[in-house]
């Protein structure tokens, strides 16, 4: 039952993506010359609807499919660390065209290019896993 949830979450998640144009290369290449608001508006109603979300799981006590209870562990503030983070998945962004979740979308769509990008992805993720212990935090 649980992956035919994920299965339908995922489908609604590649439709609106697509129906939003989140995954045109042409939308996201305005975005970064800040030519049109349209990128914008999609992220900024994420993060409302995230908020939002997330707002409504604290009020009524969600919980997760296995019945633990949600929760969101504090981070701490490092601006060295977001920002050098930031500007590697920025300029990943801007170099491939697709953030990680249109990149699952476009690979759906059946443009296989994106897989070599979606395996460079994990192999990066990876690789900070494997190093993250030597890295500064």
């Amino acid at each position: 039952m649980r992956f035919l949830t994920y299965l339908l979450i995922g489908t609604f998640f590649g439709f609106v993506m697509t129906k939003s144009e989140a995954i045109s290369w042409y939308r996201i290449l305005e975005m970064f010359r800040f030519e049109s608001f349209h990128m914008y508006g999609i992220i900024g109603t994420a993060v409302v609807l995230g908020a939002i979300g997330v707002a409504l799981a604290k009020r009524f006590g969600l919980t997760a499919f296995d019945g633990q209870a949600l929760k969101l562990n504090p981070k701490q503030f490092s601006v060295p660390r977001y920002l050098y983070g930031g500007i590697l998945f920025g300029l990943g962004w801007a170099l491939t065209g697709a953030c990680p979740g249109p990149m699952f979308t476009l690979l759906g769509q059946g443009i296989w290019l994106i897989g070599l990008v979606i395996l460079s992805a994990t192999a990066g993720t990876f690789t900070y896993g494997v190093l993250r212990n030597k890295l500064p935090h």
